[in-house]
Formats: structure tokens, C-alpha cells, sequence
């Protein structure tokens, strides 16, 4: 683990992806001093040799960290919380260290197919399998629901980079019609979070059930 890092950390981000909040609030969790470098997705910024430079698969977030450079949100959260966190975010015991992994893994997965798609149809117009969206989005959310109600955290009884990785989605899910009514657990971890020091929330789209 490292101290505060020389100079801020530049996050290249879109303010609407989830994915690149997650990073955002990873940092600001961390309180490690940020720049952040807004990317026009729509003018297709991300596929500029510039930034293919700094991921060649054109996607945020990136982040520089003092000429480090870290590309996808899920690896990111790896490397901020290795670098910079301690122990609790990511543990280095196997049984911990794979149950974090496991929740990266359906944060990558089930909650980028199902949540976060079904919001790309409202917020971005995008041409998706709405109802096959909503239908995971439920699917995995009541698997965590059932998760919640033996511990506070999604690994446990504190916060890791699990519960970062998942959150901006669940708790932008209303905005693609996704409903949280049935899911009492999940709504309270969300709100765990949202009590943390540190706490960076996601602009707020008024769309779907969020309009």
C-alpha cells in the first residue's frame, strides 16, 4: 500500500457510466485527490488515437496515475485498492480475495447485462433487449437481497470494492425501469453506502421508473 499519490489522479470518464462512477467513487472513498477528464462519447472522443492510446479498446474509465496507467473499472478498483487502501477493501487471503472476486466477476456480468443495459435503452436510446434486461436485473438482485440478509456488505460485515463495483447500477436501476419496492435489503445497503465518508453520488438521469 502507498501513500497519497504525488499528483491527482486523472480519471478519463463519461458522467453517465456507471462504470466510470464506480472508479469515482473509489477515489473519493480513498480521498485520494482527483482530476477528472471528461470523455465525449457521442463525438466519439473514446475512439480518437489520443485516447485509444491510453485504452486500446476504447472504452472509460481509464485512469493516469502518474504516468501508471489503468484501464477497465472492475481492474481499476484492483489496483486503487492495493495501491492506495487497506486491507478491508480487497483481502489477500484466498477465501476473501476470491469472494471479492466473485462479486467483481457478477458486477462484470448479470449487473452490467441486466441493470446497467436496461438503462442504456432509457438514458442512451440504445437498441436493447429491454424486457430480457429487467428480467437479470431481478434475477440478480434477488440473489443479493438473500446475500444482505446474513450480512450488511456483500462480503461481509464492511465494505470492499465488491460493494463498489455493484452499487452505481442497483442504485441507478429505477432509471431503467427496474423497481427496488421488493428488494428491502438492498435498498438498505444502498443506503450503507450512500453514508459513507466520502460518498460521490452518479448524476441523476429522469427516466423510467426515476421520471
Amino acid at each position: 500500500m502507498s501513500a497519497t499519490p504525488a499528483t491527482a489522479i486523472k480519471l478519463y470518464r463519461h458522467p453517465l457510466s456507471g462504470h466510470a462512477h464506480r472508479v469515482q467513487l473509489m477515489l473519493s472513498l480513498l480521498a485520494l485527490p482527483t482530476q477528472l477528464v471528461d470523455v465525449d462519447l457521442m463525438k466519439g472522443a473514446h475512439k480518437e488515437p489520443e485516447f485509444l492510446a491510453l485504452n486500446p479498446f476504447g472504452q472509460v474509465p481509464v485512469i493516469d496515475d502518474n504516468g501508471t496507467i489503468v484501464a477497465d473499472s472492475n481492474a481499476i478498483l484492483v489496483y486503487l485498492a492495493r495501491q492506495y487502501g487497506g486491507e478491508h477493501w480487497l483481502p489477500s487471503d484466498a477465501v476473501g480475495e476470491a469472494t471479492v472476486q466473485r462479486w467483481l466477476s457478477v458486477a462484470a456480468g448479470q449487473i452490467a447485462f441486466g441493470p446497467a443495459v436496461a438503462r442504456l435503452v432509457t438514458v442512451f436510446g440504445a437498441k436493447k433487449d429491454a424486457d430480457a434486461a429487467i428480467a437479470l436485473a431481478h434475477a440478480v438482485l434477488g440473489v443479493i437481497e438473500s446475500e444482505l440478509s446474513r450480512h450488511p456488505f456483500l462480503v461481509g460485515d464492511g465494505m470492499t470494492i465488491a460493494d463498489v463495483a455493484a452499487y452505481t447500477y442497483l442504485a441507478h436501476a429505477p432509471e431503467g425501469n427496474v423497481s427496488l419496492d421488493d428488494y428491502p435489503k438492498a435498498r438498505d445497503w444502498l443506503a450503507r453506502i450512500e453514508g459513507m465518508p466520502g460518498f460521490v453520488g452518479m448524476q441523476k438521469t429522469a427516466v423510467g421508473l426515476a421520471a
